[in-house]
């Protein structure tokens, strides 16, 4: 079931809160004695978080349920950063974990969401233990919440309608989520080439499942950092541009250098065509 973004949450007994954490949303799944984690685009993650597989191996069996996979760092916030950089961050891991859609074979996603927390809350966490949390209710007022959220730099609050079903796939609006503490990663996807060095650094960001253009830069490199970057990123040089075919109306807008773009979407700089790189990181969504 997919969340709402809005830029304000509704407020009443008919809503409850949680804290919205920054990581990948996972659907645990145990079936005949084996847990599988599968992401939202239907990816499996069993063998990449090992760790909270085997934390959930006390599932009741033929259960599926619904959380979020966390990395925290030193003062045990989640980081979506040390996330994608897990295998050499060596984050600590937790999965927050906040509804059940099948109970020991039966179906709960038509029941409602209160209801789905009290059997998630009864028969399940019972059985887990960290890194397996719940991600409870927060019960305040909204205007608290946000107060405490901004300064405890957490990344935002969801709502929930409380006689909500399970809609998989679906952004009816019963889940909503807002951004307090609002912040933008992107990535380096390729760059633009000068001499034996580059001139400057083309990133954007993940938007549904595809790399969006943002802007380029060439401030803020020494001439170490700068060779040391493009020694990086040199031996990851692809021929297929990573970025998405941008629409007439956004190749205008795309800012000073940026000339026009080849078919497969690539901006081309003020020094000729760039240079594409492998994105790590992509499947995140």
């Amino acid at each position: 079931m997919l969340l709402l973004r809005t830029e304000k949450l509704p407020q009443g007994s008919d809503w409850l809160y949680e804290i919205k954490v920054d990581g990948y949303r996972i659907l645990a799944i145990k079936n005949e004695g084996k847990v599988r984690l599968r992401s939202r685009n239907d990816n499996d993650f069993t063998v990449r978080f090992a760790q909270i597989a085997s934390a959930l191996h006390h599932l009741p069996d033929h259960t599926v349920i619904d959380g979020e996979v966390v990395a925290l760092d030193e003062d045990g916030r989640p980081s979506f950063n040390l996330l994608q950089n897990h295998a050499s961050s060596k984050a600590p891991l937790a999965y927050f974990a906040f509804d059940v859609l099948i109970l020991n074979g039966r179906d709960v996603m038509g029941e409602a969401l209160e209801q789905r927390r009290v059997l998630l809350e009864r028969h399940i966490l019972p059985r887990l233990a960290e890194p397996i949390c719940y991600s409870p209710e927060v019960k305040a007022s909204l205007p608290d919440l946000i107060r405490s959220a901004k300064s405890e730099a957490l990344e935002g609050l969801v709502a929930k309608r409380r006689n909500s079903r399970y809609e998989p796939g679906q952004r009816s609006g019963a889940w909503r989520k807002m951004r307090i503490n609002r912040g933008q990663e992107f990535v380096i996807g390729g760059y633009t080439p000068s001499g034996d060095n580059f001139d400057a650094l083309i990133f954007g960001y993940c938007t549904s499942g595809k790399l969006q253009y943002v802007d380029r830069t060439r401030n803020g490199f020494t001439p170490i950092t700068r060779q040391q970057i493009f020694n990086c990123l040199k031996p990851l040089e692809i021929q297929q541009c990573p970025f998405r075919k941008p629409a007439r109306s956004e190749v205008r807008q795309m800012g000073r250098g940026i000339n026009s773009c080849k078919d497969e979407g690539m901006p081309m700089g003020e020094a000729g065509p760039c240079r594409a790189v492998r994105v790590h990181g992509m499947d995140a969504g």
